[in-house]
């Protein structure tokens, strides 16, 4: 039976208001996502700037081990740029009396700047996009095993390194790091109240989430002094980057998901494994954050039959998007933003970098061991 033409233009119109509707929900939320995911930021960033550390302690391979373990820590809590800001500086500072020390920026930002940020959504913005997605809060300390693994790897080989140049060190150098120490002490108290605020206040239901975030940030700029803003080198030049940066990757959101969700059967990763090194080496050369929303939305697609979704998607690939995204992204200086601003704080004072290629590949090697262990992990596990 023929309908009726009327009836065919009034069912076109009401598909294309409705259509319409989803599109302008689809976009709404897409704005709500995008205003939590730069207040969140901007929060976690100018309450770190307003935290001096100061003093010159001893640099042996002991104490360079403790900057990097309380950075890996510090790093899922005050994320990875907020842990590398407070740190970088006193690091270089407790080690400028040293001749050998080009191995020890480079670990820094392995464990700092990238693997340090996998246990919570404020430690790297990857999970921070999938909290705002739907993950819950908690789920990413499910990757403890993961970051310990790594953390611990990073610790043993820094350890390593360090005592070799250590020994090389001539009796002048140790004698003035000697001579020079200076306790550490910390400018700034307040802001460390006001960023550990950020824990409780990201766990706040939309609407007043953002409402806490505006006030943590600007209690903490207007509460700070100049002066301390000066010596922590703090300005809003680096969270400008990212606010336009990340305004592209939201308003692409959701054409790509729905892309992915519907290629995914037709494409060759499939397995955790393969979503492991996929979205890992393609965090190595391209920000971290949007190749954890493409693969997300990939492993999406490839989960509708699975069970105990998280936000719909499986467990397992969600773990190893999250891994591959947040620390491959240390493979290279433009694999996570950190990277490039620690080099550039590092190389301003002094301080031996490698070049390009030369990290790369120290970056790699030094990691691969635990790339493949997480990998037989993955694969033994979906079997």
């Amino acid at each position: 039976m023929v309908s009726d033409p009327g009836e065919l233009g009034l069912r076109d119109s009401s598909r294309r208001l409705l259509l319409g509707e989803s599109s302008g929900a689809a976009a709404g939320s897409r704005l709500a996502g995008y205003g939590s995911f730069v207040l969140t930021l901007t929060a976690l960033y100018v309450t770190s700037g307003g935290i001096h550390l100061t003093g010159d302690i001893e640099a042996t391979p002991k104490v360079n081990v403790c900057f990097l373990l309380v950075g890996s820590v510090l790093a899922s809590i005050v994320g990875t740029t907020g842990a590398s800001m407070l740190l970088i500086r006193p690091l270089l500072r407790t080690n400028r009396q040293r001749q050998h020390r080009a191995h020890l920026v480079p670990f820094f930002i392995l464990a700092v700047a990238n693997a340090g940020g996998l246990l919570t959504p404020l430690g790297d913005p990857p999970l921070l996009v999938g909290y705002i997605e739907g993950v819950p809060f908690f789920w990413t300390l499910r990757l403890f095993p993961i970051w310990l693994l790594y953390i611990v790897t990073f610790a043993v080989a820094l350890y390593v390194a360090d005592r070799r140049a250590y020994k090389r060190e001539s009796a002048s150098a140790l004698m003035a790091d000697r001579s020079q120490v200076v306790p550490l002490g910390v400018n700034g108290r307040r802001n460390v109240f006001l960023l550990l605020a950020v824990v409780p206040a990201a766990m706040l239901p939309a609407g007043w989430r953002e409402l806490a975030m505006i006030c943590i940030a600007v209690v903490s700029y207007f509460a700070t002094s100049r002066e301390l803003h000066a010596e922590s080198g703090f300005s809003f030049g680096p969270m400008s980057d990212v606010a336009i940066i990340f305004a592209g990757l939201f308003i692409c959101l959701g054409p790509i998901e729905v892309a992915l969700a519907q290629a995914a059967p037709h494409l060759p990763v499939r397995q955790g494994w393969q979503m492991f090194w996929a979205s890992g080496l393609l965090s190595a050369v391209l920000d971290n954050a949007p190749t954890y929303t493409a693969f997300a939305a990939l492993a999406r697609g490839l989960s509708s039959n699975a069970h105990s979704l998280v936000a719909g998607i499986s467990p397992l690939k969600l773990a190893a998007v999250s891994a591959g995204s947040v620390v491959m992204g240390a493979t290279t200086y433009i694999g996570n933003g950190p990277n490039l601003m620690i080099k550039a704080i590092a190389e301003r004072e002094s301080f031996p970098m490698p070049s390009f290629v030369r990290y790369a590949i120290f970056a790699f090697a030094t990691m691969l061991p635990v790339h493949v262990v997480v990998t037989i992990a993955l694969f033994v596990l979906e079997r």
